[in-house]
Formats: structure tokens, sequence, C-alpha cells
């Protein structure tokens, strides 16, 4: 029986967390499979990545083309197509399937932190992730504010974040890749100051463990949470995806 192929896309890989947490999964399950990372420098290199690895059951999407990918698919399942955000990709008989699992991981990950008073999220960051995001906030009837660097409709500019705003929105959830390793000293732009225990941080960065957007919550007596368990959540969501 030949060996099954799976891998991760995105652009920069080289601290990613998928080919350890999958390589390891299956040695201990005893599964004849290898997980790859593919760095694809733009997005258009991905037609040649098909063919250099015909045999590729399955592909994660992480940043920057988890929207950038769309077009190159042959289907998007329901919730995939309603976000227009995909992190997985089922390949069978050459036809490309986008999912999105995010959704699975982020909501398994938060709901058991949530507290009665966490109604309100700014939700820093309008990217892929951030889709997922706001749909689970949606979900569980959670008021969810964009935060970006430019401000647009419906969305509020870092530079308008104020001691009220903070005081009215005890959740933050950052889904910028803004801290990750090795950029440990950036963090949002937030009146960090203002923050207080009632405020939940959650962090999709994962490595480092504590970025700096959390170390500044922890200071304020806010509670925080990193990406590491949402991200094995989808993992896990998205091995079930492959191997249907």
């Amino acid at each position: 029986m030949s060996q099954a192929l799976y891998g991760i896309i995105g652009y920069p890989l080289s601290h990613s967390f998928s080919p350890k947490y999958f390589a390891q999964k299956f040695r201990e399950e005893g599964i004849n499979a290898e997980y790859r990372a593919f760095a694809l420098k733009d997005i258009t290199d991905f037609p040649q990545l098909l063919q250099d690895y015909p045999c590729i059951k399955g592909l994660n999407v992480t940043i920057p083309y988890k929207e950038q990918i769309l077009p190159y698919l042959d289907e998007l399942d329901s919730l995939a197509e309603q976000l227009r955000a995909v992190n997985t990709i089922r390949i069978n008989k050459g036809r490309l399937v986008g999912y999105n699992t995010d959704v699975i991981g982020f909501r398994s990950s938060l709901e058991k932190r949530l507290q009665p008073h966490h109604k309100r999220a700014l939700v820093l960051g309008t990217g892929g992730a951030s889709k997922a995001v706001r749909w689970v906030l949606q979900e569980l009837g959670i008021s969810a504010l964009p935060v970006s660097r430019k401000p647009a409709a419906g969305t509020l500019a870092y530079a308008h974040l104020d001691a009220d705003l903070i005081a009215r929105y005890p959740l933050i959830i950052n889904t910028t890749p803004l801290g990750t390793w090795p950029e440990v000293n950036a963090c949002p732009e937030l009146p960090y100051e203002d923050l207080s225990p009632r405020h939940l941080l959650f962090d999709l960065v994962y490595n480092p463990e504590q970025t700096l957007f959390l170390q500044r919550g922890d200071r304020q007596g806010a509670a925080t949470c990193n990406g590491l368990e949402m991200l094995t959540e989808q993992a896990n969501a998205a091995w079930e995806i492959w191997t249907a």
C-alpha cells in the first residue's frame, strides 16, 4: 500500500505546528502517511504544486491564502461557501473540495472560557481567519466589532479604540499574525492600560505560547488563551474530512 501524502500551504511556514502534529499522529496511530509543509511564495504556484505531487490527498491552508485559494477549488462545502474562506482541502480523484474547520476549533476552545458578561467582542483583523471567528460569535449571540488598520464600513480603526470602547467590549480576539515568532515584540495597538480582570483576550497565534498581546493583557489581570487548542481541534476535524 503506497504512502498517502498530506500537507499545508501558506507563507512563511518555517515554524508551522501542523507537520510535527501530524507526524506524531501518524506515528502513534500506525498510519502510513506523510505530512509536508509547502511554502508557496505566491498562490499562483498552487497548480504547479498539484502537478509535482499528484498523490496529495489533503491540504491545510493558512495565512495568507485562506481566501486566495478559492478560485483554485472545484467545490466548497456549505459553511466554506458562506464564509468565503477555506483552511482545509480534500482531494479525491483530482477534485478539490474546500472546507473551514477553523469554526470547529475556535468554538471548541472559546466556549469553555466564556463568562456571562462576554456579550461583545472586538475582532482584531479582517482576513480569512476573522471570518470564522465572527461566524462563531454570531452563532453564540455575541456582538462583534471588527478592527483594522484602516477604517471601513462596519470596521473600526485601531486609532479609534479608547477606554470606553475597551470597557464595553470585554472579549478581544486577535486574528492577525502579529506577535508570531520570530516577531515576538509585535502586538496589536490597543490601550492595554484600560484592560481589566473582566476581559478575556484570545489570540489565534500559538507560537510563542504567550504572545506580547497576551502578556500585556495578563499584566492587567485579564484572562488569556492562545490558539494551540483551537489549532489542535481544527486539525483533528481536517483529518476526519480527509479520511471520511
